[in-house]
């Protein structure tokens, strides 16, 4: 029982989109802000290309606190703007750019990324889709398996929280996180099923590169899996978040879900027996409302209002989040998004004002960037 305490690792990926400061459209240049970055007291990886060339993503360091990942989190942005203002760019938090148009967009000229294009055609070219993943240490594979298998019926509660796209290609799609429905016309990108141990999981990973759905095990984008490259446990199923804050509690809740998940798996409990379709009638009620309506607790079949949705699941990761001494801070974090509202509705307010999606892109730079 002591291993269920112990304490463990976070990291955090942010995927970013870069867009010329005037026009406030997508540029395809991203390549000029990543070699003039300054990466003294960074390690290489922590800045990145991506799949289209109008697109960047950041790395933190492993990290045991959340003061630690909001320092990442901050330092990263921080270069990353600040770069980005000297060439007349803007670095953007958001799952989709308001102003993106698909057919103008350009796939980084990698093989890997050319291969997925020719594997998947259309659903590459459109996804101009950014989100964010954090990694929590898990270094036994077989233990991650039967975790995760705990821990699928919550996942639609960080997507509720990190809803941060409403606009598409010029038009408001009605969704808080259209991001997840773009994301979800990958064919390996859903909630995945429970697995038996850990030779099930791999056995379904290499059927799916048999099958040619996917080119490699990379591209297993399930809303939550094993890491390919780090002894984690990786969620998946957010859209990036404005702010620094909202990751910050992105990762408090992702920990306490690993350990909440670790303990009822070291007590034998089975996984909670939830129908796939409720699981995704969930998924799809957080991607329609964010924070804006009432979300769907999967596990009760109940509709909630957000304020007794997340109070409910505060109470159940109350004893994971003391172990890390999280909860004062996540408790805080989630007060204020349920006060301020989702990135979606925060992006539609600044779009009522005047009518202008520039006013949304100039909302999305000041805040990732503050």
């Amino acid at each position: 029982a002591g291993r269920v305490t112990d304490h463990l690792t976070l990291g955090v990926e942010e995927e970013f989109h870069v867009a010329d400061a005037g026009s406030r459209m997508l540029l395809q240049n991203s390549d000029v802000l990543l070699d003039d970055l300054d990466r003294d007291g960074f390690e290489p990886e922590q800045f990145e290309s991506e799949i289209y060339l109008s697109m960047v993503e950041t790395g933190s360091v492993v990290c045991t606190t959340l003061d630690e990942i909001r320092e990442q989190l901050t330092a990263l942005r921080r270069e990353l703007c600040g770069t980005a203002n000297r060439h007349g760019m803007r670095v953007l938090a958001a799952g989709t750019m308001p102003l993106a148009r698909g057919r103008l967009q350009q796939i980084t000229p990698k093989p890997r990324y050319r291969d997925i294009e020719r594997a998947h055609q259309q659903v590459s070219r459109e996804m101009m889709a950014c989100g964010m993943h954090v990694h929590v240490g898990v270094p036994d594979r077989e233990e991650a398996v039967q975790i995760l298998n705990q821990v699928r019926p919550y996942l639609s509660a960080l997507l509720a929280l990190s809803a941060n796209s409403p606009f598409w290609d010029t038009h408001d799609t009605g969704y808080a996180s259209y991001r997840s429905i773009l994301w979800g016309r990958w064919p390996s990108a859903a909630i995945p099923q429970t697995f038996a141990s850990i030779e099930e999981y791999d056995a379904v990973g290499r059927m799916l590169i048999d099958s040619g759905a996917i080119i490699d095990l990379g591209q297993i984008y399930w809303d939550m899996r094993l890491s390919q490259a780090n002894p984690t446990l990786e969620f998946r199923v957010s859209d990036v978040c404005m702010t620094v804050d909202e990751a910050v509690l992105q990762a408090g809740l992702c920990r306490a879900l690993v350990h909440l998940g670790r303990e009822r798996v070291s007590r034998g409990l089975s996984p909670p027996g939830v129908r796939a379709e409720l699981l995704q009638a969930a998924k799809w009620r957080a991607a329609r409302f964010g924070l804006e309506d009432q979300l769907f607790d999967p596990l009760t079949r109940e509709v909630l209002a957000p304020r007794d949705f997340f109070a409910r699941l505060v109470d159940e990761l109350r004893d994971a989040l003391d172990v890390e001494g999280d909860t004062e801070q996540v408790c805080e974090l989630i007060d204020h998004a349920l006060c301020d509202g989702s990135g979606a509705r925060r992006q539609r307010s600044a779009f009522a004002t005047a009518g202008r999606l520039e006013d949304t892109v100039d909302l999305i730079a000041a805040a990732t960037c503050s």
